[in-house]
């Protein structure tokens, strides 16, 4: 049973007539008739009593007017219900995340986001590199983080920012000063935390293999991701070379520049020909935040 077999029985059942129910429907007499057939067929009764010359429902049709008309009218309020909660419903802006850095960097934009766009809601997802470019590709999130070098080649890049790469550790660590660093005291400074591609993009993979050296591997820390990398730096045990991008950092650690690294961009990659206002408004607001952040 659907609504259309329900709208033709309602229309004949009010005009007893096919050729007006069915001008009145926008649809042919046939049409009509057929589905008032199947309809019969399917409730197992007849419900008009058909000559020539006349329609009338039979008892069984009579009885069915209130129960079609039921079903009609929430079947009306069910799609009038399901618009408001449509238009009611907040803007959904998906954004894909690979470590709590970045869920650190998206805290003062959001914030902003909120006051000034509160019709936006933001959806977080924190998932490895890999599956974020699948989802990015399959539109399930609209904005994700990336370096230049590393962005996936189906998306759009707009650099945020120029970070340096930097040295991180604990400021009790024999690295931990003021001013910049060159390489050479990097590899002269015990052992070191990195970890691999894709956690680690390959622009900051090819800027920690220079700060490695010829390092033994006993003087390698290799971590599964950026929370066990920073986890070991916090703790003392490893310095980590490392991109500063504003608001992303650990607290508390002790940064100091590459001197012989040049910065890397980093940015947020969207799908092309990306056109919901949620993801401009957050892009700028993203730019103004690092920046005032770096400043």
């Amino acid at each position: 049973m659907n609504t259309t077999q329900l709208e033709c029985f309602m229309a004949v059942a009010n005009f007893l007539n096919f050729s007006r129910a069915a001008e009145h429907l926008r649809i042919t007499q046939p049409a009509v008739s057929h589905q008032i057939n199947t309809l019969e067929d399917e409730l197992g009764v007849k419900l008009f009593h058909r000559t020539s010359k006349s329609v009338r429902l039979t008892q069984e049709g009579f009885q069915f007017t209130h129960y079609a008309g039921e079903i009609l009218k929430l079947t009306d309020l069910s799609r009038a219900r399901m618009k408001e909660a449509q238009k009611e419903a907040p803007q959904r802006l998906v954004v894909g995340c690979r470590n709590t850095g970045e869920l650190r960097l998206l805290v003062p934009a959001l914030d902003r986001l909120r006051r000034e766009d509160p019709g936006v809601l933001p959806l977080l997802r924190l998932i490895p590199f890999d599956a974020l470019e699948n989802l990015l590709a399959e539109g399930d999130i609209q904005l994700m983080f990336s370096f230049s070098g590393s962005a996936p080649k189906k998306g759009r890049y707009r650099e945020l920012c120029r970070c340096p790469v930097c040295c991180v550790c604990a400021p009790g660590h024999p690295l931990a000063g003021e001013g910049p660093v060159k390489l050479e005291e990097l590899r002269r400074g015990g052992r070191m935390a990195v970890c691999r591609p894709p956690t680690c993009p390959q622009d900051l993979f090819a800027a920690q293999n220079r700060a490695a050296g010829d390092r033994g591997t006993g003087e390698m820390l290799f971590c599964d991701n950026q929370e066990v990398m920073f986890t070991l730096v916090e703790a003392g045990y490893a310095f980590a070379v490392t991109a500063d991008i504003p608001g992303a950092g650990a607290p508390g650690l002790c940064r100091r520049i590459v001197e012989e690294i040049p910065e890397l961009s980093f940015g947020a990659v969207s799908l092309p020909g990306q056109r919901d206002p949620g993801v401009k408004k957050l892009l700028a607001l993203l730019k103004e935040t690092m920046g005032e952040q770096r400043d």
